[in-house]
């Protein structure tokens, strides 16, 4: 999506005044191939993030690869535009960044409770989803068994809670 200065300035605006962020977020990766560095570095900015829920907009600098010892190391930052904290939750969980700068709004945020509820949901599902892949590679086949099903109950759970927040949240408005 291009977008020209004034309409990046516009959604950028809008998005603000309802409850988006704009931050830089900072990351850094390492190889023994400095030619795989910049390509993963782009497909982490331009395909990942620029495509996770929530993002309005993505675009970032990337810095020339160095030789530290025997490896190479590059950074890099991505000023994104999120549409929500949840969104921009899930972004830090799922790729790391290794800073965080907020940009806008400059001094406050103000959260709705189904908001910080949509938030929680997502921390408690990255967690699950977590401990779930690393039990998968300890538990014995039956009890993985028993521990799936276990969590897609919950996971089901979650979903209809979400879901009937949302409905009565369109029912206030």
């Amino acid at each position: 999506m291009n977008m020209g200065k004034d309409e990046v300035e516009e959604t950028t605006r809008k998005t603000i005044e309802n409850g988006g962020i704009l931050a830089k977020l900072y990351f850094d990766m390492q190889s023994d191939k400095k030619e795989d560095l910049q390509p993963l570095m782009t497909d982490l900015i331009s395909n990942k993030i620029l495509k996770s829920a929530g993002v309005v907009y993505c675009y970032g600098s990337i810095d020339e690869p160095i030789q530290l010892d025997d490896v190479y190391s590059t950074n890099a930052q991505a000023v994104t535009l999120f549409k929500d904290l949840s969104a921009m939750v899930n972004v830090a969980f799922n790729f790391a960044p290794a800073g965080v700068e907020i940009i806008k709004p400059e001094k406050e945020l103000v959260l709705k409770i189904p908001e910080l509820q949509s938030i929680i949901l997502s921390l408690s599902n990255i967690s699950v989803d977590y401990s779930q892949y690393i039990l998968s590679k300890v538990l014995p086949k039956e009890d993985l068994d028993k521990m799936q099903k276990t969590l897609k109950t919950r996971e089901e759970l979650g979903k209809k809670l979400i879901e009937n927040k949302g409905n009565e949240e369109e029912k206030k408005d």
